[in-house]
């Protein structure tokens, strides 16, 4: 099987470097800019599990000559528009595409520029970050790709992919119930993301503060309520694991999104917070919450713009 990674950032280069480390055939589609950095420097990893450096196999959207087994697409929200014309020589009709991306709005997107048939469900939790001089950091020791058709079936294609991912240390596990992970996974990252960013803090900063922990849960309770509505409603396990991560005591917990705005970088404000709270205004479903958060983050935006 033959992988093509759409962005060498701290994402996508963590999981195709550790792929390529296990031997396996894996190429990374890259901007010049990005593709000297890793000519001269190498793809670098550090990590609770294992640190390596690479030497990886680059290619430039012009230098692509036929399709890929599957694509791994890794790349921020608002980078999506122009991936699609980058990575479009590279999809064929039996190409799999594995979005990594935040939120749901993505998978609309990717249907309509190819076919639904390209697209694989996938969830992904990791923490990790692009130090200044490019090499990627992971943060804490928690990896996990989840992957599967996006009905539950099991497909000889399934299988194949499942048979390439395993292999290497990334937490790969193929799920059936896919659908629903990508959904909650959103759920964790709207309301970790709209909580730690609108206080300006972690989750045991928060969780200290008089009125903080039921703030983050009344925050909570409206996306689980939106996404209940207009998506796959969340397991009653994922509900209550989330409830204690967003008021654990202490917990220096904070979202990427949060990480992002702290330095100064562009977020993806309305991948994970504006969709949600479009898709509640649509149903008549207010959020007055995740709404404050939403207008906090785009003013952070407009300023970040000017600037």
């Amino acid at each position: 099987m033959r992988l093509l990674v759409i962005g060498a950032g701290s994402t996508g280069g963590y999981f195709g470097g550790r792929l390529a480390q296990g031997g396996r055939d894996v190429t990374f589609l890259v901007r010049p800019a990005r593709a000297a950095q890793l000519r001269e420097k190498g793809l670098r990893i550090v990590s609770p599990h294992g640190d390596a450096t690479l030497r990886p196999k680059l290619v430039t959207a012009d230098r692509i000559d036929a399709p890929y087994d599957a694509v791994l697409l890794a790349v921020k929200g608002f980078q999506l528009d122009a991936a699609l014309e980058q990575m479009a020589p590279a999809i064929g009709p039996q190409t799999m595409i594995l979005p990594v991306l935040n939120g749901m709005r993505h998978m609309d997107v990717l249907a309509r520029r190819f076919s639904p048939r390209n697209l694989v469900g996938c969830a992904l939790k990791v923490a990790t970050t692009l130090d200044d001089d490019g090499g990627i950091v992971q943060l804490t020791p928690m990896q996990d790709l989840a992957y599967g058709e996006l009905d539950g079936s099991t497909t000889p294609r399934i299988e194949a992919l499942d048979a390439f991912l395993r292999g290497a240390d990334i937490g790969a596990r193929r799920s059936n119930a896919i659908r629903r992970e990508m959904w909650e996974k959103w759920i964790l990252l709207a309301a970790l993301g709209a909580t730690t960013c609108l206080m300006r803090g972690t989750v045991g900063e928060i969780e200290a503060c008089p009125g903080g922990a039921g703030f983050a849960l009344q925050l909570l309770d409206e996306v689980v309520a939106i996404v209940t509505a207009v998506g796959e409603p969340p397991s009653e396990t994922f509900v209550k694991t989330t409830r204690g991560l967003l008021t654990s005591k202490g917990s220096p917990l904070v979202s990427s999104m949060f990480r992002d705005l702290q330095r100064g970088r562009p977020i993806e404000v309305e991948e994970i917070v504006g969709d949600l709270v479009r898709r509640g205004a649509k149903i008549n479903l207010g959020a007055p919450l995740l709404s404050a958060s939403y207008v906090h983050l785009l003013v952070y935006q407009n300023q970040a713009a000017r600037a």
